[in-house]
């Protein structure tokens, strides 16, 4: 059998690393369960603490001055009066004595000035403005679930509950709201970045503590989902929800969500691992082993990848390089079921 095991690190993160029973059956059925779930790092940032106090809000419930408007979409002063005084967007909240733009006024404000950068006029900017401000409050979905869109002939508001079409017109129109809120954290709210940060990783810890238990293996990758949109970022996520779905059989998605965990963190050994199993399990000998010797290179005492790569090379029957693996891997796990087989491969 593989080996599990579940501790905490020198900085009392939660390391979580689990390993299948891939090694040494070549030539026989092969289980789906041999990927290494990813481990906190030392070194990762630690989020600053924020106390309830000075919790920041998220972006869809705060409200923004001129100015932070103004710094956001790159309109001028005069700009945004003007569409004020033509009643296009009109800021709908308060901060303090002053009226501020609600996170819906921004929505509005990015079609408004796309619809006039494209030279849609005036008025027609009103009214399809108008109109989507009238459809924003039906789509029960948040809305950083929204999609404002266009076919070239109409403005469209999309979401889960089907397209709203709050004006015809010859229009162009394609943002997502999503990034309009992470341009938000990004230029705005850098404190919000933070809060996620710690939050996510509390959310990861919880999900790794639910990722092996067949029962609860759901509600671990429904956590995975909350940790990547809090933090997308965050990588060891991507990598143990990944596995999920590799247990599930859904390869592809796996595969895709590797690749996205090694995009952010390109030293992380577990996801290059993990891709070096499924090419291995495809007999993509040379991407194995390209994968293998990465997790190697990240990690010189990761010892299921010396076994593996060691695997790939024999079964290209290439015994020169997987020898030393072999003693490698004996340096490293002496004893247990898989000691035994790695001996009788130097045998």
């Amino acid at each position: 059998m593989g080996s599990s095991s579940s501790g905490t690190n020198g900085d009392g993160k939660i390391i979580h690393v689990q390993f299948g029973r891939r090694k040494g059956r070549a030539g026989k059925n092969r289980t789906r369960d041999g990927v290494a779930g990813a481990r906190a790092k030392r070194d990762r940032p630690v989020a600053v603490v924020l106390t309830p106090e000075v919790k920041p809000l998220e972006p869809t419930k705060d409200v923004y001055t001129r100015l932070e408007v103004q710094k956001l979409l790159g309109a001028t002063t005069a700009r945004l009066r003007s569409l004020e005084r033509n009643g296009v967007v009109v800021p709908s909240g308060r901060k303090g004595a002053r009226r501020a733009y609600t996170f819906q006024d921004l929505i509005a404000l990015r079609a408004a000035l796309g619809l006039l950068g494209q030279g849609v006029k005036l008025g027609e900017v009103v009214r399809s403005v108008q109109a989507l401000l009238v459809q924003l409050p039906r789509v029960k979905k948040p809305l950083i679930e929204l999609k404002i869109a266009g076919n070239g002939r109409k403005v469209v508001v999309r979401s889960a509950e089907g397209t709203f079409e709050p004006k015809t017109g010859q229009m162009v129109l394609d943002f997502d709201v999503r990034a309009l809120r992470e341009d938000v954290v990004r230029v705005l709210r850098p404190a919000v970045k933070q809060h996620r940060a710690r939050a996510a990783f509390e959310i990861y810890r919880r999900a790794s503590e639910l990722d092996e238990d067949p029962k609860t293996m759901e509600e671990a990758a429904r956590l995975y989902r909350q940790a990547v949109d809090l933090d997308p970022q965050l990588a060891i996520a991507y990598t143990n929800l990944g596995n999920i779905l590799f247990r599930k059989g859904d390869e592809t998605s796996a595969e895709a969500l590797y690749l996205k965990a090694l995009a952010i963190d390109g030293g992380q050994p577990e996801a290059k691992y993990n891709l070096g199993y499924l090419m291995l399990e495809r007999h993509e000998l040379d991407d194995a082993i390209r994968y293998f010797q990465g997790a190697i290179e990240a990690d010189p005492r990761f010892a299921d990848a010396y076994f593996n790569l060691a695997m790939a090379y024999e079964e290209l029957g290439d015994r020169r390089n997987a020898r030393p693996l072999w003693r490698t891997y004996l340096e490293l796990e002496p004893t247990g079921t898989w000691a035994d087989i790695a001996r009788q491969h130097l045998g």
